[in-house]
Formats: structure tokens, C-alpha cells, sequence
């Protein structure tokens, strides 16, 4: 808890998670949702999230939630449902609060695995890279901005977020923050030291329009490659994944990279590359790329 507070009062910044201080409860419940089939229970689900975000201390909330063939909350109601009964708790413990419902039906960005991701987030935090990724964290950084009462509107917060990637404090914050958290600034700097995966494979597009993804499977083939776990004994491969480059609505040629795989299994490659095939479908007629934020609920 004191390097807890140390960091905010240093930096102004923090990642944490579920502890032994933290809403102790709400690990044992969760594995009796588990054995209970009660993981999608709505009102268990948002005691869970909220329990750890009041136990935190926060005056502000900003909340993402996902919905699509990638979500838990597969459709726009029950997403809806969620967000409500979030916000309605933040609101009964006098929370300022924000829920966004954003598009889970295909990869969010195109890095998927635990590194992958990482490298991602600092391309968005440099400005390296555009695109659903860096439109969704200006979105909810704009709204913690305007919580944060450093903006009198989410727009505003937004157009200060985009000026904090332009001038470098983003990227110079991130780096504080995981200095702080003794992380690896090295690799962060220089990600070609990151190791890599002993092997890889591309997957061609097929011909026309990429016209839908079953997400659920993208999520399923990094688990197989080794960015997750199957079974509590796993052990993470924390630099196996997909990168993803093709998004709902772009025109596709046969023959042009549709994803690479990276895994240290030549196996996991083979399953996994199946999953990724099955999972996305083509036009021949144009699509349209599904919304990225749905919905703002205040």
C-alpha cells in the first residue's frame, strides 16, 4: 500500500491490481462463480469490478465496456445491462462516472499477446501509430481528463490528449510509471531486445472484403499459441501472439498477409492457424466497419 501511495504522490500514476489488501472477497467469489457457472452473472460481475475500483479510493471512474463476438457481453442489451448496473453502483457511492460501450466484434489495433500488446501501447503513446487503438484510448483518456476537472468537456480532454502524445509526456509518463513499478525500461526503449519467438507463420487474405471475425476464435488461437492459459497449470508465453492487419470494411487481394503467428510451438502454429481461418469470412461486395464507441453512458 505505501509504494502504492509513494507512486501516485511521485508520478501521478499507478497500475495495480486485485491483492491480499485489495477486496480480499473477491478471489474466493470468483472461483465460485467459476465452479457455480455464475462468470456471466451480472450483479456478481459488477460487485467484482466495483468492489476493487471503491476499495482503491477513486473519485472518478471511467469505464470500458466491450461488446461483440470477442465480448463477455456478446450483445448491445446486455452490455447496456452491465454498464448501467456499474454506473448506478459508482453513483450510490457518490462516484463521478463515465461508461463507454465500444466494439469488441474484431481485434482491438493489431497486436494480440501479452508483449505484442505492450509494443502497441507505446506506438499509441508516440503517435507511431493511428487507427481504433489510438481513437479509443484518446476517447476514454479525454473522459478522465474531464473527471479529472482538467477539461470542461470529454472533446477538450480529448484534444489535450492528443497534444500530451505529440509533445512526448505520455510516453515520458509510461516510462516514470513502469521505472517506478520496476519494470524493464530497456526494452520498453529498445523493443528488438524483447525475445522473440521461435517460430512464426502468415496467413494470406482472401479475395474482396473483409466482411466479419469471429473474435472469440482470434482470442482462442493466441491462447493456443501460448498468450494465455488453457488450464490453471499453463504457463503464459508472454511474447507468443498474432499480429492482425486487416480490419472489417478493407479491401483484401488473394495472397496479402491477412496475420502472423508467433509461437514457440510449430504445433500450436498449426491449430492455431486453422482457428484464424475459420474465423474470418470475406465480400464481394464493400462493407462497412462496425462503430468503435457505441454508446456514452454518464
Amino acid at each position: 500500500m505505501e509504494e502504492y501511495k509513494n507512486a501516485v504522490k511521485k508520478i501521478g500514476v499507478v497500475l495495480i491490481g486485485q491483492t491480499k489488501e485489495i477486496a480480499p472477497a473477491d478471489k474466493v467469489i470468483y472461483s465460485l462463480r467459476d465452479v457455480t457457472g455464475t462468470v456471466e452473472s451480472i450483479p456478481l460481475i459488477t460487485a467484482s469490478i466495483m468492489s476493487k475500483k471503491l476499495a482503491e479510493g477513486i473519485d472518478g471512474l471511467v469505464l470500458d465496456i466491450k461488446t461483440g463476438s470477442g465480448a463477455f457481453m456478446k450483445s448491445m442489451k446486455d452490455a447496456e445491462t452491465l454498464a448501467n448496473s456499474l454506473i448506478s453502483t459508482a453513483k450510490a457511492f457518490k462516484k463521478e462516472v463515465i461508461g463507454f460501450i465500444t466494439d469488441m466484434n474484431q481485434p482491438l489495433g493489431n497486436y494480440i499477446g501479452n508483449w505484442f500488446e505492450v509494443y502497441e501501447s507505446v506506438l499509441v503513446l508516440k503517435g507511431e501509430v493511428k487507427g481504433d487503438l489510438y481513437e479509443l484510448c484518446l476517447s476514454l483518456a479525454g473522459a478522465m481528463i474531464f473527471l479529472g476537472k482538467k477539461a470542461s468537456s470529454i472533446e477538450e480532454g480529448i484534444e489535450i490528449s492528443k497534444e500530451m502524445i505529440k509533445s512526448g509526456k505520455a510516453y515520458d509518463k509510461f516510462i516514470a510509471m513502469v521505472k517506478i513499478q520496476h519494470g524493464k525500461i530497456d526494452v520498453i526503449e529498445n523493443p528488438n531486445k524483447y525475445p522473440k519467438s521461435k517460430y512464426y507463420e502468415t496467413i494470406s487474405s482472401g479475395n474482396g472484403y473483409l466482411s466479419s471475425v469471429n473474435n472469440l476464435e482470434i482470442g482462442m488461437a493466441a491462447l493456443e499459441l501460448g498468450a494465455g492459459r488453457m488450464t490453471k497449470e499453463d504457463i503464459i508465453d508472454h511474447k507468443a501472439g498474432i499480429i492482425f492487419h486487416k480490419k472489417i470494411g478493407d479491401a483484401t487481394r488473394k495472397g496479402e498477409v491477412l496475420a502472423e503467428l508467433y509461437s514457440d510451438s510449430k504445433d500450436k502454429l498449426k491449430s492455431a492457424k486453422e482457428r484464424v481461418l475459420k474465423a474470418v469470412e470475406y465480400s464481394n461486395k464493400k462493407v462497412k466497419g462496425p462503430k468503435l464507441i457505441k454508446k456514452i453512458i454518464y
